[in-house]
């Protein structure tokens, strides 16, 4: 069992950046995947970005491609999600999410692909 804990949100204006992190405590002496998640008021959840478990591998949505940048930190059991260039769209909650695996590359876009889950934190863009 792993807990993932966001932190990181807050309001900002259209333009500017916001730095999400997700701190992973418990069993973290397994392999995870991580991922970055949202969910406007009224919408499905929504896959950001995903980074392997050796960050070899990262994906992001077509929504946030090149303005959004996924890293992560395995010494400090950390994952961070660097937003710039942000816009009122961007609005929703934001949940870190981890998957067990043994692969590298292995970076998921499916909600139902990750075990665990963080209880997100709230990111507002201002227009």
């Amino acid at each position: 069992q792993v807990q993932l804990v966001e932190s990181g949100g807050g309001l900002v204006q259209a333009g500017g950046s916001l730095r999400l992190s997700c701190a992973a405590s418990g069993r973290t002496n397994s392999n995870y995947a991580m991922g970055w998640f949202r969910q406007a008021p009224g919408k499905e959840r929504e896959f950001v970005a995903a980074v392997s478990l050796s960050s070899v591998g990262t994906q992001y949505s077509d929504s946030v491609k090149n303005r959004f940048t996924i890293s992560r930190d395995n010494a400090k059991n950390t994952v961070v999600l660097q937003m710039n260039s942000l816009k009122p769209e961007d609005t929703a909650a934001y949940y870190c999410a981890a998957v067990r695996t043994v692969s590298n590359t292995y970076v998921p876009a499916g909600v139902h692909a990750y075990e665990y889950w963080g209880q997100g934190t709230l990111v507002t863009v201002s227009s």
